[in-house]
């Protein structure tokens, strides 16, 4: 028998409404953070952008003014693009450090019990719903990393966003082996170094000013332990 969040088998009782708020960003906030626990509580397929407005504190218009649709709204929502977003800044040296230390904090926030894990366990259970919107989640993680790691690498953004999904699928929805055992900054110790040797020939590039060519003759480098 399998469980899944984002069936919405059983429903959470609905908390309360959140104080309505005139100031656009604060209102953006609020649907977004309602957002994440109607989604959680009652999967995809039966939040309502009713209920969404309702807790937050704002109109049924207002989400859709800000959002367009659920499904917008859903990717906004979720830990793995706002993660990959908010590690933009910076230069890629440090960037496999701040990815791994912004992603555990994202999917540790929530206990392991939020949206992108529920949709991640829908997608593996094959539910119909929920493979387009995974699709359109992964699609937005590799494009905010592609943006940052420049021309010509591609590939290694689709690796990224590959490890960071299959990453949170063990540890979240199977539960087993390692990984599932880890503390958060075990996890972060343990991530980082991962990502620095799959994004070494980036690194190297960079370094040189992007006249190394990115190819899939490329090897990692290893992972410095100093």
């Amino acid at each position: 028998m399998t469980t899944c969040i984002l069936s919405g088998m059983e429903s959470q009782p609905a908390g309360p409404p959140r104080r309505h708020r005139r100031n656009p960003e604060a209102s953006r906030a609020a649907i977004l953070e309602s957002a994440r626990e109607v989604f959680a509580e009652r999967g995809y397929p039966h939040a309502t952008i009713r209920e969404i407005a309702r807790r937050a504190g704002v109109t049924h218009g207002l989400v859709m003014r800000h959002f367009g649709t659920k499904e917008r709204l859903l990717i906004e929502a979720l830990p793995g693009p706002r993660a990959a977003a908010g590690v933009l800044e910076g230069d890629l040296e440090t960037l496999p450090d701040r990815v791994a230390a912004v992603f555990v904090e994202e999917t540790e926030s929530a206990g392991g019990e939020h949206a992108l894990v529920a949709l991640i366990r829908s997608a593996a259970s094959g539910e119909a719903a929920a493979m387009p919107l995974y699709a359109a989640v992964e699609r937005e993680i590799t494009t905010a990393f592609r943006e940052v790691l420049g021309p010509g690498t591609e590939p290694y953004a689709d690796l990224l966003g590959s490890l960071l999904i299959g990453v949170t699928f063990a540890r979240h929805v199977a539960r087993t082996g390692a990984l599932a055992d880890l503390t958060r900054d075990e996890l972060v110790s343990y991530l980082a170094p991962a990502i620095r040797a799959l994004l070494a020939p980036v690194i190297a590039a960079d370094g040189t000013g992007g006249q190394a060519r990115l190819g899939h003759t490329a090897s990692p480098a290893a992972p410095s332990r100093g």
